[in-house]
């Protein structure tokens, strides 16, 4: 293993700013592996560190196949994650949101281009995502159709779905995009998490990166088959809004079957605890994503439920 500086920035309120990678084997770029670009992304951070310990021990053994090279970058915003801001604390800017960069660019542009120098180029990409509202999904593999899609090569994860989605504007200035844009081909590992950690689905996301970099040929390692996948649509998705302001008290996670008219979840009047609302399910299929936040607004998103297929 070798540790390296990606970016460094003096003199931020506190110590010296440093975004470090980690590199495994050497030869061909094989796999980038990126974590947290967010400061709330607590998960990522963590999948990435139990990823490059057991990626220390594989290489210390001759697990690493010859002529192939692996890069972990766990962090990219420190500095944010330390002070609890989501985007970077000083312009409240997205780092997902920079891609490609600009050197010569506000620091988030150059922070997303000193990245993207470090990780392009590799044969495949996989970052660790987060959804932009709190919630808890059923860990999936969400691929974009920029190019160097590969929804076969995505159900190498193991992981039970993969979603397919078609990219928008906002999207054209994230890291998977602009990575199939270079000719890497990227993939996004949502797990039900974000800023907390949860053991099962960081587990489940570690085991899903070994096994695909094993089913590549990039590392020698023993790892049970995973699911097989179900290939989906993002449009498949049907997002469930709140009815009206109030505390929001979700009766289904995710993962969980609900039946069309279902009450899946109620809103609660803040002041004198009665319903003030029921959130019925407006089709039949399956949780996919469950907000969690407690306060909700009236017309936000509170589910995304997969419908089943014959409607």
């Amino acid at each position: 293993m070798v540790k390296e500086t990606v970016f460094s920035l003096k003199g931020l309120y506190r110590e010296d700013f440093k975004i470090e990678a980690y590199r495994f084997g050497h030869g061909d770029k094989s796999a980038a592996i990126v974590g947290s670009l967010r400061g709330n992304e607590m998960q990522q951070l963590y999948i990435c560190s139990q990823l490059v310990k057991t990626l220390k021990y594989l290489e210390a053994h001759g697990a690493i196949t010859h002529n192939h090279e692996i890069v972990v970058i766990p962090s990219a915003n420190n500095f944010s994650m330390n002070i609890e801001k989501r985007f970077w604390a000083i312009d409240n800017q997205d780092i997902n949101r920079q891609f490609p960069g600009d050197a010569y660019g506000d620091t988030t542009k150059q922070i997303a281009n000193a990245i993207f120098e470090r990780v392009k180029g590799y044969s495949y990409g996989i970052q660790f995502a987060s959804f932009y509202m709190p919630g808890d999904f059923i860990p999936h593999v969400r691929i974009m159709e920029a190019g160097q899609q590969s929804p076969s090569l995505a159900t190498l994860f193991g992981l039970p779905y993969v979603i397919i989605r078609k990219p928008k504007p906002m999207d054209t200035v994230t890291l998977n995009y602009n990575w199939q844009m270079n000719g890497t081909s990227s993939f996004s590992i949502y797990t039900n998490s974000t800023d907390l950690i949860d053991e099962a689905s960081a587990r489940q996301a570690v085991s899903s990166v070994l096994r695909f970099l094993t089913r590549m040929g990039i590392l020698k390692y023993n790892n049970h088959s995973g699911y097989i996948a179900s290939i989906t649509n993002e449009d498949d998705l049907m997002a469930v809004k709140s009815e009206t302001a109030g505390f929001y008290k979700r009766l289904k996670n995710p993962g969980d079957f609900c039946a069309h008219d279902e009450v899946i979840a109620e809103i609660l009047d803040p002041h004198e605890g009665e319903i003030k609302a029921k959130i019925k399910s407006p089709t039949e299929g399956i949780v996919f994503f469950a907000h969690t936040a407690p306060m909700v607004l009236g017309d936000e998103v509170v589910y995304k439920i997969l419908r089943r297929m014959h409607e």
